[in-house]
């Protein structure tokens, strides 16, 4: 029994470090990967907007990694998107209001190098 349980607890170990490590994050969002506005265009956006700081947002978003697909680069903050900054809000201790504004517009200029939370399903 207790051999069983801890192959279980080493599986699920290893599982956990392929999930960690299998989806690196980028150091720092680099802004020349990012050039649809400049980096002091912060606005607030939230879902339904539209337009080119929504693209920036996108960008840094595909930069930053995370275990959703990448972001589709239209310029429009639709559910898949609002999903994503949820769980990036998540991983960096912001309420997961998926409001995009002073301190979500830091961590994706300048994000964590590591988000141990579960991309919701």
């Amino acid at each position: 029994m207790r051999q069983s349980v801890l192959v279980t607890w080493g599986a699920a170990l290893c599982t956990a470090s392929a999930v960690v490590l299998g989806a690196p994050h980028a150091a720092a969002a680099a802004p020349d990967q990012c050039s649809y506005t400049s980096s002091t265009l912060r606005p607030t956006l939230k879902h339904g907007d539209t337009g080119v700081a929504v693209k920036q947002a996108q960008c840094l978003s595909n930069v930053w990694g995370g275990q959703p697909p990448k972001l589709a680069l239209d310029g429009v903050f639709d559910s898949v998107m609002l999903k994503k900054v949820k769980w990036i809000q998540g991983c960096h201790g912001l309420p997961s209001n998926g409001v995009i504004e002073g301190h979500t517009w830091q961590v994706l200029y300048h994000p964590a190098l590591d988000c141990y939370d579960p991309y919701p399903a």
